[in-house]
């Protein structure tokens, strides 16, 4: 359950829900249009820097002129985000040896690697593994799964997720089944750099990864996106990647190991990692193209405090071209990514349209498409660290990946519940509609890490992202927890990601009701300043951008 700050109750509730009666006018025809144009195959699958990326771009500003809003880079609609693309080319199989026997792993089906490093060869030659668990450092939860080893010029495997996920409660070290910073994989590489290691592989399995083999697969071959900056990420370990969960039982087996044991050592406190006694070899060369891409922004700007923003995002990008599945009309190799994230840029348009019909508010509000979601939430990093206008001055948003597109529901779910005081200002719009929020139904996904938001609340910015719960009105729970398993099983950064003309829109409406009267109470309330709790990780970079700004 969501904690309600009583000073916030006090001065807003009841503004707030005299307010909800005055329900905005979302177009579902421009839901419907967004998402089927920027989907459609046309777009390629709308990879950042891709052949279609002019084209999306441009069609997102036409929407955003249409709706009223101005260029939002003091004239220009776009900010420049210079990116670096690194693309494998003949990945050699992971070869191990050492072991009782040799084992081998075949790139796509077994293992995917990959290089942050901006270099046109990797070579890797008999570095020594050593399993680090979960591969996490944390001194104030008192865990360091790197201690007294030294795994510079070596190879780490690494377990995904946090050592409780499995713990069905919120309790644990690492809150329980919620994942936390520490389980997602880009902490994983990160800090296995900062250690040293050579090569970072981190072990899939389905349940705690949320997500199977064939997702990995799509994302993690062909092109890979990084922020360009100076020193070509060389400080990044030299391979990074994925391998089999079925891989790395055979790979534990020869080195007189056993996997299940090992992974419940380091679930923990005080394991210690453990060399295996095995070395690995593999290399690929790189295609490296510099570019840049586009980060989309729009502007209605404010009347009585134009300086303050209000901020929505969306992010535009999707995975363009990828592995090829049999589809209604041949091979299809085009991720349309129609839900992820389509449908958000979607929002973002019929938002705009709402709140310019009713007019300014006191602050600005800025409509943000971003680019590189995928690709580690890069646009929003980039914009984060290069903002147009300052981040202490920035009052808080919305974030917006993925609508729901299954029918109404009872529920709204927060992600990431009990970080900030954004939330406890949606609440009664959310309540308003008769509905109710409920707990992340998956929690061990780790969704608050995964999406755009991210890169707010990491420089101070309070970010509601959040949504129709799975309570179904026709259907109940159980139809609407199917529809979600069915979405990230079958559809999920895959080419059968594609506009439904059946598809529901009425709870994304509802959803959208409740973004839209949040955005304009944080945007008609001069002097109110969202923060974290107390205990939030992002409490003390709120307060500082916010002193400076005043």
């Amino acid at each position: 359950m969501i904690r309600i700050a009583p000073a916030l109750l006090l001065a807003l509730v009841a503004p707030a829900l005299a307010q909800s009666a005055a329900s905005p006018a979302i177009s579902v025809d421009t839901l419907k249009d967004v998402t089927r144009e920027l989907s459609s195959d046309a777009y390629e699958g709308r990879a950042p820097t891709g052949p279609a990326e002019a084209r999306t771009v441009s069609y997102i500003v036409r929407r955003m002129q249409a709706a009223g809003l101005r260029p939002g880079n003091h004239g220009a609609w776009t900010q420049a985000v210079p990116m670096v693309e690194i693309t494998a080319r003949d990945v050699q199989p992971f070869t191990l040896t050492g072991g009782r026997i040799p084992v081998t792993m075949a790139y796509g089906a077994e293992m995917v690697a990959a290089t942050y490093r901006v270099t046109p060869q990797i070579s890797l030659s008999n570095s020594p593994v050593v399993f680090v668990g979960y591969g996490i450092t944390a001194p104030e939860k008192g865990w360091d799964d790197y201690a007294g080893i030294d795994v510079r010029g070596k190879t780490v495997v690494i377990l995904v997720n946090d050592p409780d996920w499995r713990t069905m409660t919120r309790e644990g070290p690492f809150e329980g089944r919620a994942m936390t910073w520490y389980g997602r994989w880009p902490y994983k590489f990160e800090n296995a750099a900062r250690h040293g290691a050579a090569a970072a592989i981190i072990v899939h399995d389905t349940e705690p990864a949320a997500y199977p083999w064939a997702v990995v697969q799509s994302s993690w071959t062909g092109a890979q996106h990084e922020l360009d900056q100076p020193g070509g990420h060389l400080d990044q370990s030299s391979v990074i990647g994925w391998m089999q969960l079925a891989k790395a039982r055979e790979l534990f087996a020869s080195a007189g190991q056993d996997f299940d044991r090992l992974s419940a050592a380091a679930a923990q406190r005080g394991f210690r990692a453990v060399p295996l006694g095995v070395q690995l070899s593999t290399g690929f060369g790189n295609t490296i193209r510099r570019s840049v891409s586009q980060n989309v922004i729009g502007v209605l700007p404010g009347t009585t405090t134009p300086d303050d923003y209000v901020l929505y995002t969306a992010h535009w990008d999707h995975l363009g071209h990828c592995q090829p599945v049999p589809g209604p009309h041949g091979v299809d190799g085009i991720c349309n990514g129609a839900l992820d994230n389509a449908s958000g840029v979607a929002a973002l348009i019929a938002l705009a349209e709402a709140h310019s019909r009713a007019g300014p508010a006191q602050r600005s509000l800025l409509f943000m498409a971003v680019t590189a979601e995928e690709s580690g939430l890069l646009g929003s990093r980039y914009y984060a660290e290069h903002p147009l206008y300052p981040l202490g001055r920035t009052v808080g948003g919305v974030n917006m990946d993925g609508l729901n597109v299954i029918g109404r529901a009872r529920d709204f779910v927060v992600t990431g519940a009990g970080k900030s005081e954004i939330e406890d200002l949606a609440l009664p719009f959310i309540r308003a509609q008769g509905r109710r929020v409920s707990p992340e139904p998956n929690p061990e996904r780790g969704g608050y890490y995964r999406s755009d938001h991210f890169s707010f609340a990491k420089a101070g910015v309070p970010m509601l992202d959040g949504g129709s719960g799975e309570d179904l009105v026709a259907g109940g729970a159980a139809a609407g927890h199917a529809a979600a398993e069915d979405y990230v099983a079958h559809r999920y950064h895959k080419p059968q990601d594609e506009y439904d003309p059946r598809w529901d829109w009425a709870g994304a409406v509802e959803d959208l009701n409740v973004y839209y009267r949040l955005g304009r109470r944080l945007a008609d309330t001069p002097g109110l300043w969202p923060n974290w709790y107390p205990a939030a990780e992002f409490r003390a970079v709120r307060d500082r951008s916010r002193t400076a700004a005043r």
